[in-house]
């Protein structure tokens, strides 16, 4: 009785932690992400947890997991991983907000590590950590493969801007609720809610602190976003124009158009033409050349 009390009072002194979990058709991943966040050692979690119009069974896992565990759990028509996103914060209760993939697991010190890191850090409007990728079975990687051991930084909306490769990887940001208020929330017409909430949060002011310990374990199967490279290509251009006044704008478009060109030479080629010829000659650099060389020399299929 007596450590029951005490785990009460923990509790009750812990900041409340909602995670929010937006399924569809993720049936052979979708329990495994819940388990994860039901077996955080962190004490206080709100998890709510939405189907998104699911045709698969993942309604019946889900409702197996909440008649055990006891979370909030709402089925909905589809609606997008965004305008989700936006009406589960309105009804969230936390302080602290976790937007989790359906398909990703977190590792069970995860929310405790951001927590405590963030009490005493108001500047900091999210906080993120390094990944382990595993496969779609959820089997890992080689140990070479599997860890991206970063190294502890902290990024401002200037950094981010300049260079893509510092985000932070999805499954471990740990947002503020207000700093989500202050930029009013994600944009339910961009798709790519991550980044976009990133550098909002940053423009406001705050800063992005990524942690130099695994957080959580990413999924790769074959429906990431990230391989889609046409709409990954659309959606940061999209979100790109929001800073078109931005001294560095011209920079950033150019780098993101001469990467995902490089990316698509041989995986997607009509994409490859059109990113190609929206690049100027003077912003061309030596992955143009090296992206121009596998078009030219590559017989793919598309």
């Amino acid at each position: 009785d007596l450590l029951e009390l005490l785990l009460l009072l923990l509790k009750a002194a812990a900041p409340l932690v909602t995670v929010i979990i937006s399924s569809y058709n993720h049936a052979p991943y979708v329990e495994a992400s819940i388990l994860s966040v039901i077996g955080q050692t962190y004490p206080n979690v709100e998890l709510l947890v939405i189907d998104d119009g699911s045709s698969d069974d993942s309604v019946e896992r889900i409702r197996r997991l909440q008649a055990t565990h006891g979370f909030d759990f709402r089925v909905q028509q589809n609606k997008g991983l965004t305008r989700t996103l936006n009406e589960a914060i309105a009804r969230a209760r936390g302080e602290l907000i976790a937007p989790f993939g359906s398909d990703d697991i977190m590792l069970p010190h995860r929310l405790a590590t951001q927590v405590e890191y963030m009490a005493d850090k108001p500047e900091v409007g999210i906080c993120a950590g390094n990944i382990e990728l595993m496969r779609a079975d959820g089997t890992p990687y080689p140990e070479s493969k599997q860890r991206r051991d970063i190294p502890f930084r902290r990024i401002d909306f200037e950094a981010l801007f300049a260079d893509r490769h510092l985000f932070p990887p999805a499954p471990t940001l740990l947002i503020r609720r207000e700093a989500l208020e202050k930029v009013g929330g994600f944009n339910p017409e961009i798709r790519l809610e991550d980044l976009y909430i990133e550098l909002k949060i940053m423009n406001a002011g705050y800063y992005i602190d990524i942690l130099g310990v695994a957080l959580a374990r990413y999924r790769k199967h074959d429906t990431n976003t990230y391989k889609n490279l046409r709409f990954m290509t659309d959606s940061i251009l999209r979100i790109y124009e929001d800073y078109a006044d931005h001294p560095g704008y011209t920079e950033a478009k150019m780098r993101l158009l001469d990467s995902m060109f490089a990316k698509s030479a041989t995986r997607d080629r009509k994409l490859a033409r059109e990113l190609l010829r929206q690049i100027p000659l003077r912003y061309w650099t030596r992955k143009t050349l090296r992206g121009l060389l596998r078009y030219v020399f590559s017989r793919p299929a598309s």
